[in-house]
């Protein structure tokens, strides 16, 4: 029972941290698209939207379990990717915040290779009838 209840805790977490993300774009997609424009990126619009977009989509994995695997390998991939653009080494001068946020994309990335790993759990999982279970 304990294990079923923090598998579901930590979908939870997941689920909400990406959500939330995805209500400040938005609430705000035309600052959401300035930040990526300050960080260098072409099209920060469009570029704001598909995060978005993503990030529904991720939030829905794990809170559904579907295509759950899958998922917490992409969101890892796509964590990884906004801790180097936006928190990288090029902004660690002159404010030591920027290093923390680094490194916090990393204690994420170890959630989500043990969740990928271990999968969605039995619990609140929708099975879709073609669907593999990837875990």
């Amino acid at each position: 029972m304990g294990r079923m209840i923090a598998i579901l805790v930590a979908r939870l977490i997941f689920g909400a941290v990406f959500l939330m993300a995805t209500s400040f774009k938005f609430m705000d997609m035309s600052a959401t698209a300035a930040y990526i424009a300050a960080a260098g990126f072409p099209f920060p619009l469009l570029l704001a939207w598909l995060a978005a977009i993503f990030e529904v989509a991720l939030a829905a994995a794990f809170f559904t379990g579907v295509f759950f695997s899958p998922a917490s390998l992409l969101a890892g991939i796509y964590v990884i990717f906004l801790a180097v653009a936006f928190h990288g080494p090029g902004r660690w001068s002159g404010n030591q915040a920027e290093f923390g946020f680094f490194i916090d994309h990393f204690t994420f990335l170890a959630g989500l290779l043990f969740a990928a790993v271990h999968g969605p759990g039995h619990a609140l999982v929708v099975r879709l009838g073609t669907a593999r279970r990837f875990a």
